[in-house]
């Protein structure tokens, strides 16, 4: 029951948004995002709601404790190891901490990890001053009000699909694949096709 009242409530969400009027989006024309996804060296990204539909669920565990599970798309852990080949490093910047995260980060090789972040802003100073890279270089992909003093900077600021309408007023480019569902590997091909690398890719497959 909790599950479908939450699936009811997103998918009301998806609809409001969808029926929003065009003119309060800031996203940019194709030609201005692809110009500012050339750029892009270090890609980073929200959890809950981007790697993830943004549900979380609780299951009994032992001694009287719960558990706190997350689910994540094969498919956008595939694009970021896409994303790793062509020489883009990754980053996550979370606001809760979860043990699941940690590890999925660790299994996709993901160069930077912060959790249990609400102000998102100094690890994300933190991770341009290690990987040394300016703003204009990043990508970040969120889907919430937390996210916006990120946004703000980076060159490519993009919003999941069925993210918090209001982002939408402060990003370069809005998915169409909603967050947990393919919005990562959307982004991750629109910046890997934008620097000549998505091709390569798909025909390294089709050889």
């Amino acid at each position: 029951m909790i599950r479908s009242l939450a699936l009811a409530e997103r998918q009301s969400l998806s609809a409001r948004q969808a029926a929003e009027p065009h003119h309060t989006h800031m996203t940019l024309p194709d030609r201005q995002v692809r110009q500012r996804a050339k750029k892009i060296k270090l890609l980073l990204m929200d959890v809950d709601g981007v790697l993830t539909d943004g549900l979380i669920y609780y299951v009994p565990g032992t001694r009287n404790r719960f558990v706190e599970m997350k689910t994540f798309h094969s498919r956008d852990g595939l694009g970021i190891r896409f994303a790793h080949q062509a020489g883009i490093r990754t980053g996550i910047i979370s606001g809760r901490r979860s043990p699941v995260v940690e590890y999925r980060a660790r299994e996709l090789g993901i160069h930077y990890l912060f959790q249990d972040v609400l102000d998102k802003l100094g690890p994300y100073q933190s991770i341009l001053k290690a990987a040394r890279v300016p703003d204009e270089a990043v990508c970040y992909v969120g889907d919430d009000l937390v996210d916006l003093p990120i946004l703000s900077r980076v060159g490519l600021a993009v919003g999941v699909g069925d993210g918090h309408p209001l982002l939408r007023q402060h990003v370069h480019y809005w998915t169409k694949n909603p967050g947990g569902r393919g919005a990562m590997r959307e982004t991750i091909e629109l910046i890997l096709a934008a620097q000549g690398k998505l091709q390569p890719l798909i025909k390294h497959y089709l050889s």
